[in-house]
């Protein structure tokens, strides 16, 4: 009988090939982004010194207030606008999508979309 590795698993081997083939520069900071069954999290991360300079998620209160749900495509794509806005105050302005394993399609669509609009290149 075959079995089949998990989906947890399956994701975190696709990250990891994702994350070896780019990372992110002080130039060209990485915007990573995690997908928990009730909440989403973005961070912008210089990996050559190993900081965050940006960091939003759904469980922030003033986020949380703003939404109704904290895992939903409208919630994602809030999220986005709000990671994106924080990035430019900072002057980051070019970054690298990490997806983290997921699917680019659904919640983190919306976030990557939101946070374009928001004035991240990528």
């Amino acid at each position: 009988m075959v079995s089949k590795e998990s989906r947890q698993k399956v994701r975190v081997k696709k990250h990891m090939r994702i994350r070896n083939r780019f990372s992110g520069t002080a130039e060209r900071p990485r915007l990573a982004v995690f997908r928990s069954n009730n909440h989403m999290y973005a961070q912008i991360i210089d990996d050559t010194v190993g900081h965050t300079l940006v960091a939003a998620s759904t469980t922030e209160k003033a986020i949380k207030e703003e939404l109704g749900k904290t895992n939903n495509v409208d919630a994602a794509a809030y999220l986005g606008t709000v990671i994106g806005k924080r990035a430019v105050e900072k002057g980051i302005s070019k970054v690298v999508f990490d997806r983290g394993g997921f699917i680019y399609q659904g919640k983190i669509a919306a976030l990557a979309e939101a946070a374009r609009e928001a004035g991240l290149e990528f």
